[in-house]
């Protein structure tokens, strides 16, 4: 069903609706209207990484461990995988009539915000710090969701968040100003939403702060001037969580709650998480808005309840429950687990070789936490495997030993006991081992929502990159021991591991891997598979000199503009395998603004294991009349290669990679010098000498 059919449809309804059935449909949780036919529907259903709070469902790693994969094919897999348990889902409840809250089909994922500060809560629910990364995946993502059948019914709906210039401080959000320049705004803040909004994402979700003074939910410049005007998007909009009633108890842009439901349909918001819209009827009695305004907004919301299918029979209702967290989909998962995990280290003790590890000692307090599985926004998957049960299953001849080591952040386990009551076990059994795995990180009650992160000292947020307190005393008991010994951290965000990387035989970043994501973690220590994950984030050091956090320029801030070395950069990880990359050659060497350049590469499997590595694709302009990046991520692929093996990879670098943003946020095509790279890193200097091989070079000129 096309788009013109579906709104030819949703008139024809809404033109028998009285003003106040035209209300009651604005709202998430939508009023059935018996005599027209239309049932109850509950907008509000969360997919991030799997459907979301409504009981079983593939939990699939969080999505910034997602993006360390840099893999789009992946994205897309599991975005039809998703698609396909909330279909299973919706059919069973609805057969029931079961239209509660988080059972509907019209998912609030992907976040394509941009993670531009590592202590923001949210971060780990992106792709990262990179537009251009964040654009490509979310694009995948989206396709997966929104696949359609022979008809044009769509699988399910997917919605680009939280439009626009958001990322924390969490406490603050409800009445915040996000202030960037037009320069920032355009080159970070918005190519994601744009790049979703021109590939037909179906909605837009407005975030919390203000933009340029404005909500983001009632701004004119951000809904009406672009999205719907510059981008041509035409689906629905939907406010954050009772955003509306900020813009009068927070953000005082209005008086009353009329006023700010007013003010947010005016402006194109269709749909209202929260209760602002149940003053609908003041505000058309107050001549604050029409019946016109209401019309349009209905119809944008149920012409996608016909684009779903919701009112005819489509090939999807023949999904049944036994799609959810089905084989194939945890086959698809622990493959995920296996990509998203970053080697961080490695000074020759990984792999590890079963048959010759007698003694194995597993502490921390993540080691067996389900909590550090799920993330945050997650469904419940029908079976877990924690890191301690993974390192159970690949060692299954060694002697185990487990130990807490340290709460994840009070100073004790047991509440009676004196401080630090499991460090000299974690101690004693360090010191009997051949291998220790120290298993640390954060769980969804230290960083998140507001909210929702109930043991955060700061809202959902960290208040700096290092561990809690009991975890450093505990990683550095353990490193003192002196034996072999693999750090794992299980965050979602960017933490300082100095210590390890100091004193660590290795480290592996796991983030918040999913459901299986133990059983992925015994698989790659032992080699049964290989690391080949990428940061989508820079792990600084804790001491650098981070701007504030509430400062929303781009100085000083991810890869592009860092002033400081890291600890680990933006698309470092290490694997078990060597590659060479040489060979870069382009397709011509001078170009005219507006035309694209076809790049190609050579990549070698020099090593003696077969594995995967990610060919990242980054750009330099060499005379740019303003502030332009170090260098920019532009393309990328993941290969596989067997030993020995080689592969010739082609890419298409475009205008608008070569293209700058001004101070007055315009996209510009200069003429002068540009140099390519592509390598498994960064062009840096201390990216390639950390990751052990150079980038191969190329340069070219726009005339």
């Amino acid at each position: 069903m096309n788009r013109e059919e579906s709104r030819a449809r949703a008139r024809a309804l809404v033109e028998q609706m009285t003003v106040e059935e035209l209300t009651t449909q604005l709202l998430y949780n939508s009023a059935p209207i018996e005599r027209l036919g239309i049932p109850a529907y509950n907008w509000w259903s969360e997919a991030l990484h799997g459907v979301a709070r409504a009981g079983m469902a593939t939990v699939f790693p969080q999505s910034i461990g997602l993006a360390a994969a840099f893999d789009r094919d992946m994205m897309k897999d599991i975005g039809t995988a998703i698609a396909e348990e909330g279909r299973a889902k919706y059919n069973a409840y609805s057969k029931n009539e079961d239209r509660d809250i988080y059972k509907g089909l019209a998912f609030w994922s992907p976040n394509v915000n941009i993670f531009r500060d590592p202590r923001w809560g949210r971060g780990q629910e992106t792709y990262g710090e990179d537009p251009f990364l964040t654009a490509q995946l979310g694009l995948k993502f989206v396709e997966g969701v929104q696949e359609q059948d022979e008809n044009g019914y769509y699988k399910a709906a997917a919605c680009a968040k939280h439009y626009a210039v958001h990322s924390g401080p969490e406490a603050l959000r409800h009445e915040f100003d996000a202030v960037c320049s037009k320069q920032d705004l355009y080159e970070t803040y918005l190519p994601a939403f744009e790049c979703l909004a021109k590939a037909g994402v179906i909605g837009f979700m407005g975030a919390y702060n203000r933009v340029f003074g404005y909500p983001a939910a009632g701004s004119e410049f951000l809904t009406k001037e672009i999205l719907r005007g510059e981008w041509g998007w035409d689906g629905y909009y939907t406010s954050d969580c009772w955003a509306i009633n900020d813009f009068h108890l927070h953000h005082h842009v209005t008086d009353t709650a009329a006023e700010s439901a007013a003010m947010a349909l005016n402006t194109g918001c269709d749909l209202n998480c929260g209760n602002a819209y149940l003053h609908l009827m003041t505000a058309y009695n107050d001549g604050l808005i029409t019946r016109e305004t209401l019309e349009l907004s209905v119809t944008r919301l149920l012409a996608i309840r016909f684009e779903l299918g919701l009112f005819d029979e489509t090939p999807w209702d023949k999904i049944g429950f036994d799609a959810v967290d089905c084989p194939k989909h945890q086959a698809l998962n622990l493959a995920a687990a296996e990509k998203t995990m970053v080697l961080l280290k490695n000074n020759g003790l990984l792999p590890l070789d079963p048959e010759k590890v007698k003694t194995v000692a597993v502490v921390g307090p993540n080691a067996d936490s389900i909590l550090a599985l799920e993330g945050n926004y997650n469904g419940k998957a029908a079976e877990y495997v924690t890191i301690l049960e993974g390192i159970r299953e690949a060692f299954p001849n060694a002697r185990l030993f487990y130990s807490e080591g340290s709460h994840l952040y009070q100073s004790r386990v047991e509440h009676l006991a004196y401080d630090d009551d499991r460090l000299m076990e974690a101690k004693v059994m360090a010191e009997m081992a051949d291998v220790t795995f120290v298993v640390v990180g954060m769980n969804c009650f230290l960083e998140g929502e507001e909210g929702d992160a109930s043991n955060s000292a700061a809202g959902g947020d960290k208040r700096n990159l290092l561990l809690p307190d009991p975890q450093r005393k505990l990683l550095d008991t353990v490193l003192k021991v002196g034996k072999p010994t693999v750090v794992a951290c299980m965050t979602g965000s960017a933490m300082d591991l100095e210590i390890a990387n100091e004193k660590a035989d290795a480290i592996i970043h796991c983030w918040y891997p999913g459901a299986l994501g133990g059983r992925a973690f015994g698989r790659l220590v032992t080699g049964k598979a290989n690391f080949s994950a990428k940061l989508p984030v820079t792990f600084y050091r804790n001491e650098n000199e981070m701007p504030d956090f509430c400062d929303y320029s781009m100085d000083g801030r991810t890869y592009k503009f860092i002033k400081e070395e890291p600890l680990y950069p933006f698309g470092y990880g290490l694997s078990y395998g060597k590659f060479a990359f040489s060979d870069l050659t382009l397709d011509k060497t001078a170009v005219a603004a507006g035309e694209s350049i076809t790049a190609t590469v050579k990549v070698a499997n020099v090593g003696e294991i077969a594995g995967d590595e990610v060919c990242e694709f980054y750009i330099r302009d060499l005379e740019a009349t303003t502030r332009v990046p170090h260098h920019k991520l532009c393309a990328f692929q993941r290969v596989s290669l067997q030993p020995g093996e080689s592969t010739t990879v082609s890419v298409e670098i475009t205008p608008d990679a070569m293209a700058l943003i001004d101070e007055e946020g315009r996209k510009v095509i200069e003429a002068g010098a540009f140099e390519l790279y592509a390598g498994a890193t960064q062009p840096d200097c201390y990216s390639q000498k950390l990751y052990g091989a150079e980038c191969a070079k190329a340069a070219f000129e726009v005339k």
